[in-house]
């Protein structure tokens, strides 16, 4: 079976022809420069030096801070879903009314931390050190924490999370 697509061409005068094929390459173009253009990523601050920053009310989902140097810096009230602080130094950090749910907290220091009604549903912080750490209302529901790490926090939770609901004690399954 044979297609013949002329008789659509005979149609069109020559100058509706340069028009249609101008049309045409400029669609092309476009759709070939489109797929060029690289997708939405999350932001990316590994290795970075923020000292005192001011990431108060962002939305930072999926970002990356692997190893970097946040000391003093200002993460209240962001949404921190599924970041990674993976080995970042979070040393007198505010992290308050932040979510930080299904986060890799996994060797960070949060020594010192404001970690007030935070949000750490299902974060996973095995080797994460919390020393001196303000954990008044935090939520630790299925955190993933060492046995002496669990044990510190038992030791100063109390308080109930404003937006979940828990107590960080039983969050935290303490006795």
């Amino acid at each position: 079976m044979k297609i013949y697509f002329s008789h659509l061409l005979v149609r069109f005068n020559p100058l509706n022809r340069i028009l249609w094929a101008s049309f045409l390459g400029v669609l092309l173009l476009f759709m070939s420069l489109n797929s060029w253009t690289s997708p939405a990523w999350a932001d990316n601050y590994n290795k970075e030096i923020l000292l005192n920053a001011d990431f108060s009310n962002r939305d930072l989902t999926d970002a990356s801070f692997t190893k970097a140097d946040l000391r003093g810096s200002n993460f209240s009230k962001s949404d921190l879903s599924g970041v990674s602080f993976f080995a970042a130094n979070l040393e007198d950090v505010n992290l308050e009314g932040a979510n930080l749910s299904f986060a890799t907290l996994d060797s960070a220091r949060f020594a010192r931390a404001n970690l007030t009604n935070a949000n750490l549903e299902g974060a996973f912080a095995f080797n994460t050190e919390f020393r001196e750490a303000i954990i008044h209302g935090a939520d630790f529901t299925d955190v993933e924490l060492r046995d002496d790490t669990h044990a510190l926090l038992c030791e100063i939770a109390q308080g109930m999370n404003p937006t979940t609901g828990r107590q960080t004690r039983d969050t935290l399954y303490c006795d």
